[in-house]
């Protein structure tokens, strides 16, 4: 019999035990020993008392595995089911408590915006994680937004990214010959593991290329509005500096809600720019 309520960080455990199981497929102890800063004892005993109080049909040992995987009957009893809460815990590793949006903290008077979470299934991602882990190849049936047209495709993923808008997956493509960004939700069906990947993260040249994004006020601004975006923004003498590679430059220009394709009519739609826009082009064509 659950006793309620759960103390709130043996909660955070037991759903990331689930997240973990639902979105990997295969749940061992280290994924609550390396999250959480505890000893294998204490996780293996997490993982037992979930099945013997919360869900006692969720979980089932696999030998060749070697850890956990989700049963036929797998529901999720502490968590939501969407994809968001395992992509999260990638993005946010380093504070698990921003995973959970009802976790309960005592302070009611925040509101938060969430962007509509993309429609990804755990069959579809499942592989694509194992083929990261392993650094396999994998064969996917895909649809672009170019043409809508859906198609097979044999790509080499290396990394999971997270924008604000959306999750893909970095992957090389075989039928481009390139490094190509594959949206998650755009996956069909389950991807197929196959042998080894020929091409990794190493062979990224945009990935491995380091980048500087200059954020200026918008240059039309008087100096007493320009005070006030530096501020807004934490700029250092009139400019915020943002280290990242050269596959994220127009992702994070995105975030930024900067258009680098047209010139706004009115700063205020805008307020800041791009003050090395001219050496990041190379990387904007889309």
């Amino acid at each position: 019999m659950t006793k309620w309520p759960i103390r709130w960080d043996l909660l955070l455990r037991y759903r990331v035990i689930e997240i973990v199981a639902l979105w990997e497929g295969r749940l061992t102890t280290n994924h609550l020993t390396q999250s959480f800063g505890i000893v294998r004892q204490q996780a293996s005993k997490d993982i037992n008392s979930y099945l013997a109080d919360i869900a006692p049909n969720n979980l089932i040992y696999d030998k060749h595995l070697k850890g956990y995987k989700p049963s036929n009957s797998f529901s999720p009893k502490l968590t939501s089911g969407h994809a968001d809460e395992y992509l999260h815990i990638l993005s946010r590793r380093e504070d698990m408590t921003v995973t959970f949006a009802e976790l309960d903290m005592g302070f009611e008077h925040t509101a938060m915006v969430r962007p509509v979470t993309r429609n990804i299934e755990p069959e579809a991602l499942r592989p694509l994680v194992q083929a990261i882990r392993e650094k396999k190849r994998v064969d996917i049936c895909y649809t672009s937004l170019k043409d809508g047209e859906t198609v097979e495709r044999i790509i080499s993923p290396h990394t999971l990214v997270c924008t604000p808008l959306r999750w893909h997956v970095r992957a090389y493509c075989e039928h481009a010959s390139g490094y190509r960004d594959f949206v998650l939700s755009r996956i069909h069906g389950v991807p197929d593991i196959n042998d080894t990947a020929t091409y990794s993260k190493q062979n990224d040249a945009l990935w491995n290329t380091d980048v500087t994004i200059e954020l200026i006020p918008d240059l039309r601004f008087n100096e007493k509005q320009k005070a006030v975006i530096e501020k807004d923004y934490g700029m250092t003498n009139g400019t915020l500096s943002i280290a990242t590679n050269a596959s994220l430059v127009r992702y994070l220009l995105d975030a930024y809600n900067i258009d680098t394709h047209m010139q706004k009519n009115r700063p205020q739609g805008q307020q800041i720019v791009v003050g090395n826009l001219e050496e990041l082009m190379p990387y904007l064509t889309y």
